[in-house]
């Protein structure tokens, strides 16, 4: 067999395999819409459990690579991550946040590796190397049943936010200590710090450059297309750039992604553009998602878990106590030193739901294969991953319940829609009114149709009186809302000026200040 021939089938192999995954994903997705009762299990955690079965009877799908999920799975989904987070929301929880991602890392790390060097036979390096992989948290699931049942917005900015700079922490603490078991790279606490500082520098460095880089390009293009893929175009870029640099390409991609998506799509793209790109995101990350969970069950081997459940167990409890020592402690330094005010039934819920997935994965299947523990490292965090996301994913909501933090979400969406369509049917009436007297319009019909809209729009007013007469909250969601339009006024002209030449950069907002002020008095 010739060459070509041989690597045209495998290409044809590798496309045929894609084809199948993605095939399988989808069709999940499809069922978890159809069946009332596939609803209640999690989209990402329903995938795990659909390839642990593929897995169970020798379906193999594709040969997981961590080289596939670091450079092309993980830049989106930091990216889209990253995107959907305001920076006014992280400013508000900036201290926590930076408190779990930094200091929150190092105790899991180190309690981690202490427990597994202490009651099993790995070696102190190795134990770090798990603890170091096993220190990022996923929160795509939990996230996604915070928005389902309604629980506060702080919950879901703590989660999103400590995900968002965990990952990088983690992999850079990752990265040295695999420099350091090769040999490449002798310990010290000095070397050790300016290590991460110039991988963390670097990261940040590229990511604004090429933040604002974007930014400049979209204030002088209006082409939907366009913005959308240098979206595209600035996560993969920075994260690729930002490796061979010598950087951390999960900082850069989480920094240009926070810079595009508060600053870049406000200075830079109109409300369309900004609705289309985001959408875009959002399939994109649904998507690529949707191939890593169903990857990371297929991966997972059944009898090889058996013959480590000793270390597995140990560092299920190990993860389990670091975490709470994490969360319990640093958000009591959190409400002492910045009165944040995070309740201990919160508290609670950011313990439990700290689930592992993709980033550990692809963190321990990257471990040199010259380091003779590499399957025990594996084996462990594959463990600790499916007991993350099956038995405290799946138990999370059951303890919102209890802790009484499922919120009005539902209530609140149904509440907009009816002020949504109620704006939307004055505007069509408004429209009417202007056809009145045009010529070629049946007077009849036109009668007929202002009727119809007329008695719609009676049935949503009396809808929004009903709702408004049973949760008094709801009216809070009028002020809400026309804050959150304020806002999104304000931003706006802003960006004409600069789109114009009128201003050199972006000032910020003054109406929050007005309103800190007005609570203040």
């Amino acid at each position: 067999m010739s060459i070509e021939s041989t690597v045209d089938l495998a290409i044809k192999q590798n496309l045929e395999q894609f084809l199948i995954v993605l095939s399988v994903s989808l069709s999940v997705a499809t069922v978890s819409r159809i069946f009332s009762w596939v609803r209640k299990i999690p989209y990402t955690l329903l995938l795990v459990i659909v390839g642990l079965v593929l897995a169970f009877i020798d379906i193999r799908l594709v040969n997981l690579s961590p080289e596939l999920i670091l450079e092309i799975f993980l830049p989106p989904l930091l990216f889209e991550a990253a995107w959907n987070v305001r920076w006014r929301d992280l400013k508000e929880n900036w201290f926590p946040i930076t408190l779990f991602a930094i200091f929150g890392v190092i105790i899991s790390v180190v309690g981690v590796a202490f427990a597994l060097n202490q009651f099993t036979a790995l070696s102190l390096m190795t134990a770090l190397l798990v603890g170091a992989s096993l220190s990022t948290t996923d929160p795509v699931s939990v996230v996604a049943l915070f928005r389902e049942v309604g629980a506060g917005k702080q919950l879901s900015v703590l989660m999103e936010g400590e995900s968002l700079f965990n990952d990088g922490v983690a992999v850079v603490i990752f990265v040295l200590l695999v420099e350091i078991v090769q040999g490449t790279q002798d310990f010290s606490v000095e070397t050790t710090l300016a290590r991460f500082f110039t991988f963390a520098g670097i990261g940040v460095g590229m990511g604004c450059l090429v933040g604002f880089g974007i930014s400049y390009l979209t204030q002088r293009l209006d082409l939907p297309l366009v913005e959308q893929s240098l979206t595209l175009v600035s996560a993969y870029g920075t994260y690729l750039i930002t490796e061979e640099l010598g950087g951390s390409g999960v900082i850069g991609v989480v920094t240009v992604g926070l810079i595009l998506g508060n600053f870049g799509s406000r200075v830079g793209m109109n409300p369309r553009t900004r609705l289309l790109v985001s959408e875009f995101w959002e399939f994109l990350a649904f998507f690529v998602n949707s191939i890593v969970f169903l990857l990371i069950g297929d991966r997972i081997k059944i009898s090889s878990l058996s013959d480590n459940l000793d270390l597995i167990f140990v560092a299920i409890a190990a993860v389990i106590v670091t975490r709470s020592i994490a969360i319990y402690g640093l958000a009591s330094l959190s409400n002492w030193m910045a009165n944040t005010k995070i309740t201990l039934r919160e508290q609670t819920v950011l313990w439990w739901a700290g689930l592992r997935g993709s980033v550990s994965i692809a963190l321990a299947l990257s471990v040199p294969a010259t380091l003779i523990e590499r399957q025990e490292i594996i084996e462990t965090v594959f463990g600790v991953v499916l007991f993350t996301l099956l038995f405290q994913g799946l138990t999370t909501k059951f303890l919102l319940e209890k802790l009484e933090l499922i919120g009005d979400r539902p209530l609140r969406q149904q509440y907009s829609e009816l002020l949504a369509r109620r704006v939307a049917l004055k505007r069509v009436l408004d429209y009417l009114a202007k056809l009145d007297n045009s010529p070629g319009v049946d007077p009849e019909l036109y009668r007929q149709e202002k009727e119809l809209i007329k008695g719609q729009l009676e049935t949503v007013e009396e809808n929004i009186q009903k709702l408004q007469t049973q949760y008094a909250q709801l009216r809070s969601l009028d002020m809400e809302q026309l804050r959150e339009q304020l806002l999104e006024i304000e931003a706006d002209t802003y960006a004409e000026f600069i789109r114009a030449g009128r201003l050199n950069a972006n000032i910020p907002p003054l109406l929050q200040e007005i309103w800190a002020k007005g609570q203040e008095r």
